[in-house]
């Protein structure tokens, strides 16, 4: 009887194909980044992050190392035992010679290891986040138009750095620090899932924004945070998030020349991530040209080439006038 039923109403089996399944697994990831605690999760990793558990500090990082494949030949102690603390480890500095610095004084160096999320013109005041999302300019530097007026029609770079890469970044030409501005915020995952979905993700997640005086012109170097990023330091301030007070914090530094003035060279350390984020810089209309091979995507690796200058040509020498008198 059951053969026969089955025969007269068969029952087709359910196959979900992986393109199926993927978008409903996505949708769930990105609902959850509005609905989990996102504060509370960060303080908690960043707690976690600096404790010395020694064995079990050693076993974490043991096996963050080996999931994400970390190549701690690069590292410059390579011995996973010698660092106390999970932040130790992350922020490890790297073996001299891991990361030559391109030459030239017309070329600018990557800041950082990662991947290229975005980059290219700044127009009517936007920036491409991804497919179908652009972000205001005036609000990622938190409200600064006078600030946001001097990048108008430039150009733009976002770095994604992942849990594998090196955190520490670098500035891709020598420069002065004008100013530092932090901007508190929400703190939403940065990978490319994300970035994908939540609309200004990078003008709404708290972010470090560093000015400078450059021979291109002014550039910008911002350093965004994200969920369990524990913490953003700086070379000069050191850690200048958490703690996390709610208000937009300004510093003012002293100009070139002046006793007091920051100044840092091309390919030196100026910041550092307390577990992973992106790093996003702004340079001024018509100053440079970021290297052709550099699109969505590309892996970066700190110190290579990044961009270069666009100096207008020399003038030419005027032929001498000579004058006859009559």
């Amino acid at each position: 009887m059951i053969d026969g039923l089955l025969q007269k109403w068969p029952v087709k089996p359910v196959i979900h194909t992986i393109q199926e399944v993927f978008p409903v697994l996505d949708s769930i990831k990105i609902k959850l980044q509005y609905l989990l605690p996102k504060q509370g999760l960060t303080r908690l990793a960043g707690w976690g992050a600096e404790k010395r558990a020694a064995t079990l500090t050693h076993w974490v990082i043991k096996a963050f190392a080996r999931f994400y494949s970390v190549d701690m030949k690069e590292a410059q102690n390579p011995d996973i035992k010698s660092y106390a603390t999970f932040n130790e480890f992350f922020v490890r500095p790297l073996r001299d010679g891991a990361r030559p610095v391109v030459s030239g004084l017309d070329m600018l160096c990557l800041p950082a290891d990662g991947a290229v999320s975005q980059l290219g013109a700044i127009t009517d005041g936007k920036l491409f986040q991804a497919k179908g999302h652009f972000y205001s300019l005036e609000a990622l530097l938190a409200g600064n138009y006078q600030l946001a007026e001097q990048f108008k029609d430039g150009q733009f770079a976002t770095i994604y750095l992942a849990p594998r890469d090196y955190h520490r970044v670098h500035m891709p030409c020598d420069g002065v620090l004008r100013e530092m501005i932090y901007v508190p915020g929400d703190l939403f995952s940065v990978n490319p899932l994300t970035a994908a979905n939540v609309p200004n993700l990078f003008a709404r997640n708290e972010r470090v924004i560093s000015v400078f005086d450059t021979e291109f012109g002014p550039m910008v170097q911002i350093l965004v945070g994200a969920t369990i990023v524990g913490s953003i330091e700086t070379v000069w301030a050191g850690c200048v998030t958490p703690p996390r007070e709610g208000i937009i914090k300004r510093w003012t530094y002293p100009a070139a020349g002046e006793e007091g003035a920051i100044a840092l060279e091309k390919g030196q350390e100026m910041g550092r991530f307390k577990l992973g984020s992106t790093v996003i810089n702004l340079f001024a209309a018509g100053q440079v040209r970021f290297m052709p091979q550099l699109n969505n995507g590309t892996v970066t690796r700190m110190g290579e080439p990044f961009a270069e200058a666009l100096r207008a040509p020399a003038a030419a020498p005027q032929e001498p006038t000579t004058t006859d008198f009559v």
